[in-house]
């Protein structure tokens, strides 16, 4: 790791500065004192959060957009012919892509966690923000989404402790220096870069045999066990089986979001009467993850119990967006089946009439891949509604589109635009009808058009 990458820098520009990875470190920086500029090629909510910053958004990208600055940042969504970062990589500035920045700050604390897997990792990492903040232990974060009540992707704290997610794809992880590393998961995702989940797990193996400290891992997952287990580091279990270290008991549902349970470290109640007030199996599990990892930084109970209480969410991750003509909308991340199925599954549980799915397709590679096991998690919702699939960083080599999944759904329909699918949902829906708009692009966008009348 560069120990010296920010030395004598004063103006850092970011391409693709609107990027959901690329925001807290944005915000990271300008904290700092560093000046900030930035382009971008789609307007987003954060590029709104960016402007309240102060901070100017070109959002044509053009080669002197990057004059006059002393290092460039960039993320692996932008192209290889984008104009700045050609432009950059022909000039004598230093430009690294984003995972080098976030690295270099890991290397920075001495408690340093890093929650990494397939699924869950913004929640895990907002809800340990959370407790932390809870316990007065003053922690930094980058996180992949807004946690709600800082109103905020990053926090830069004065402590040792830093937080921050841990993504797999090309091996970013690799890059950081975690001292506690928590695995959540190892599911079948970015298989157009491993090609096989052997290559995955590996990755996760080596991923592991950086952690300095402590492995806290999910017990009940095959595949995140066999990579533990080949790693020789102390290693503290969760999950919802009483063979691992840390596990939920006495689980209870309140109300629809509201879910009561205990923590047993080891079967001895060590939390007693948890609330969270974010549904579904899937975040029961995600609270223990965070909590064991807070008594391992000697958090007090109380702060687990508080911080726990108080998270209500992270933005994009079943956020209400809110209501209209008695049709509730929400908003969520869900890009991969495991994940939409846990979402529709926590959705059927809150006594809605029925539950929609409108569902943005990411990626060419990915849908094309999975398209039968996203045909099977959708059909979890009682009507399913599709837009054209979001290339991102993809062309579309593989010949797939909306239409071709939407033939495998029964009832799906699908629109090439965002508009179309709102209206139609407005059209359709009835009062008592829950509304999920699902993908990791900007399908928001989507919720906002039904419940404001635009975006």
């Amino acid at each position: 790791m560069n120990n010296n990458l920010l030395d004598g820098v004063k103006t850092v520009h970011f391409i693709g500065i609107g990027g959901s990875g690329m925001f807290p470190l944005v915000q990271i920086l300008h904290e700092k004192g560093f000046e900030i500029t930035g382009s971008d090629n789609n307007e987003s909510d954060i590029l709104k959060m960016v402007r309240n910053l102060g901070i100017k958004v070109n959002m044509n990208q053009r080669a002197e957009n990057i004059k006059n600055v002393d290092l460039i940042i960039y993320t692996s969504a932008v192209f290889d012919d984008n104009p700045e970062l050609v432009a950059a990589k022909k000039s004598k500035i230093k430009t690294i892509e984003r995972n080098d920045l976030l690295g270099y700050l890991t290397a920075l604390y001495s408690e340093c966690v890093c929650v990494c897997g397939t699924h869950g990792k913004t929640t895990t990492t907002s809800m340990l923000t959370q407790i932390l903040l809870d316990s007065n232990m003053d922690p930094s974060a980058v996180i992949g989404g807004k946690l709600k009540s800082i109103s905020s992707y990053a926090r830069l704290g004065n402590s040792q402790i830093m937080v921050c997610e841990a993504c797999e794809y090309a091996n970013h992880f690799l890059k950081l220096t975690p001292d506690i590393s928590i695995v959540l998961n190892i599911d079948n995702d970015h298989m157009e870069y491993f090609k096989t989940v052997e290559n995955l797990k590996n990755s996760f193996g080596k991923f592991l045999n950086q952690t300095r400290k402590i492995i806290i891992y999910n017990g009940d997952d095959a595949n995140v066990s066999d990579v533990v287990f080949a790693v020789d580091k102390k290693r503290i279990s969760f999950g919802f089986l009483p063979t691992n270290d840390f596990y939920p008991t006495n689980i209870s549902r309140i109300s629809g979001t509201k879910t009561k349970f205990s923590i047993c470290r080891r079967e001895k109640i060590v939390a007693k009467d948890v609330e969270i007030f974010v549904p579904g199996r899937h975040n029961i599990l995600n609270a223990v993850a965070a909590a064991a990892t807070a008594f391992e930084l000697k958090a007090p109970v109380e702060g687990i119990l508080k911080g726990l209480f108080n998270f209500r969410g992270v933005g994009r991750r079943f956020e209400l967006i809110g209501e209209k003509n008695g049709v509730t909308v929400v908003d969520d991340y869900a890009h991969h089946p495991t994940e939409i199925c846990a979402t529709l599954k926590a959705a059927k549980e809150c006594g809605f009439k029925k539950v929609w799915a409108v569902h943005q397709p990411f990626t060419y590679s990915r849908t094309k891949m999975l398209i039968d096991e996203f045909a099977k998690a959708l059909g979890l919702a009682d009507r399913v509604v599709l837009t054209e699939i979001m290339g991102s960083r993809e062309k579309n080599t593989f010949g797939v589109y909306a239409k071709d999944l939407a033939e495998k759904i029964d009832g799906c329909v699908w629109f090439k635009t965002q508009s179309e699918a709102a209206q139609y949902v407005l059209e359709n829906a009835d009062s008592g009808d829950l509304v999920i708009t699902l993908g990791c692009g900007d399908i928001y966008k989507c919720a906002k058009m039904i419940v404001f009348g635009k975006y």
